[in-house]
């Protein structure tokens, strides 16, 4: 299991480790449009975290600079908006306030929560598919956390099935997952295993 002590510090920990993971994957997006297509999904993410705020002025704005102050002023993309500059940010942006509010999905907690419902309304085919994706990516990441054997990807197909009610319905093929932490992890210790079986062979001999 992985502590939070031993993950990387987050600058904006109101957004929860899920969106970072996400700003963090869209950093390796090496496709210039499909990087700008997964930073417009997060920003539309972000802005579904605090539906309560989208009448405040200057709202979105302020979701572009957080998005850039997430990817520590790395991502690559073309903003909307004139964001705040690095060399500025004397003090952290004001903070967000989270609504409150029961858990239905406590296994993987408050984000994908709200996230599954984000993406059973997104109408743009595009944007709804790449939105999945990075909730399953996440999903896979929230589970290879708690279970050290490892996660099989029909998992994630499975339990999207079902928290949607049959809405979003995917088969394995239709997600990019990678190569999950867990199943590298068992991977590891099936090589080493074999490792030491030979060694133990040859001192035998």
């Amino acid at each position: 299991m992985e502590y939070n002590t031993q993950r990387k510090k987050m600058e904006l920990p109101e957004y929860g480790r899920s969106v970072q993971n996400m700003v963090d994957h869209a950093l390796t997006i090496e496709d210039r449009a499909e990087r700008q297509r997964c930073a417009n999904t997060i920003i539309n993410i972000m802005g579904g975290m605090f539906p309560h705020l989208r009448d405040v002025p200057d709202f979105k704005h302020k979701l572009w600079d957080h998005l850039a102050i997430m990817s520590d002023f790395k991502l690559d993309i073309d903003y909307p908006f004139e964001i705040v500059k690095k060399e500025d940010l004397v003090v952290k942006p004001e903070k967000l306030e989270y609504p409150n509010g029961a858990l239905r999905y406590r296994h993987y907690g408050r984000f994908l929560e709200g996230m599954i419902k984000k993406a059973i309304e997104v109408e743009n085919e595009g944007e709804k598919k790449q939105l999945i994706n990075l909730l399953a990516i996440q999903m896979k990441k929230d589970l290879n956390n708690w279970n050290k054997e490892g996660i099989e990807d029909q998992k994630i197909v499975d339990d999207l099935r079902e928290y949607t009610n049959g809405v979003i319905d995917l088969k394995v093929g239709d997600l990019r997952l990678g190569e999950s932490r867990g199943n590298n992890n068992n991977q590891q210790r099936k090589q080493n295993f074999q490792q030491r079986k030979q060694n133990n062979q040859k001192k035998k001999h």
